[in-house]
């Protein structure tokens, strides 16, 4: 293997030990195999050295070598590949228009979901609740429901990614619905008018979220979503102002 005019160098950015067959190393730059001698450059010394062949570990010397390249190319393998990734996510959040809601991108196109209308419903009627304002306090229990079995919107992704863009700060998340006889129940409202609360029971889907930019967030299902009927919510907690996103998930 080692003939004449073999040439073997290494030219790494960084410094590397060259092993010798009685246990010992020197710390070098880079190498070269030249007949019978070894010549490096020591580190220790500033210098060009030379050794003989029979001395130095030249497998082990490699073999190292050749795995530090090896983490070297991964390594910058994993880097380019998270490069690409940020760019993709910089280009769909400048893809996000600007007016407060809930958007999908799916390749190109930027979805924006329809704003549910919901209505309050208790034993005596049934009105529509207005975005993000008082409701009246009238103790007892009401449903909170959206019209229809199903969403226009049908996501068939079994872990949908949304961004959120939010008119303000205000609590947020993804609900699953339960079907009714003509609507889907959103969540339930426990009034107590003494201490003007409201007390919001839902479904919870558990998610992961992400602040992106200024009020906008992208959020995402810890676990796969069943199918059914769910709603990205935005609402202030026991004041019972809820908006709602709904989508079908097929």
């Amino acid at each position: 293997m080692l003939r004449a005019i073999l040439l073997i160098a290494f030219l790494f950015g960084t410094n590397f030990k060259m092993y010798l067959k009685d246990g010992g190393s020197h710390l070098v730059r880079e190498y070269k195999v030249e007949q019978d001698r070894v010549r490096y450059y020591s580190v220790e010394r500033s210098e060009w050295e030379e050794i003989p062949t029979e001395l130095v570990d030249l497998k082990r010397t490699q073999d190292e070598l050749k795995e530090r390249e090896e983490e070297q190319k991964a390594d910058k393998q994993a880097i380019a590949e998270e490069d690409a990734f940020l760019r993709q996510i910089r280009k769909e959040i400048r893809s996000i228009p600007d007016g407060p809601g809930v958007y999908k991108v799916e390749g190109d196109k930027v979805i924006s979901l329809k704003l549910a209308e919901c209505k309050v419903v208790t034993n005596k009627k049934r009105s529509v609740l207005k975005a993000l304002t008082p409701v009246p306090i009238v103790s007892g229990k009401s449903t909170v429901e959206i019209d229809g079995l199903q969403s226009s919107i049908v996501i068939t992704d079994d872990r949908p990614e949304f961004y959120f863009r939010l008119n303000k700060e205000e609590r947020f998340g993804i609900v699953r619905m339960k079907p009714l006889k003509t609507s889907r129940l959103l969540e339930t409202w426990n009034i107590l008018p003494v201490v003007n609360e409201i007390q919001q029971e839902h479904e919870d889907v558990e998610i992961f979220r992400k602040q992106v930019g200024d009020e906008l967030y992208k959020i995402w299902p810890i676990k796969p979503l069943p199918v059914g009927e769910y709603a990205v919510m935005e609402f202030t907690e026991n004041k019972g102002n809820t908006q709602a996103w709904d989508f079908s998930r097929r």
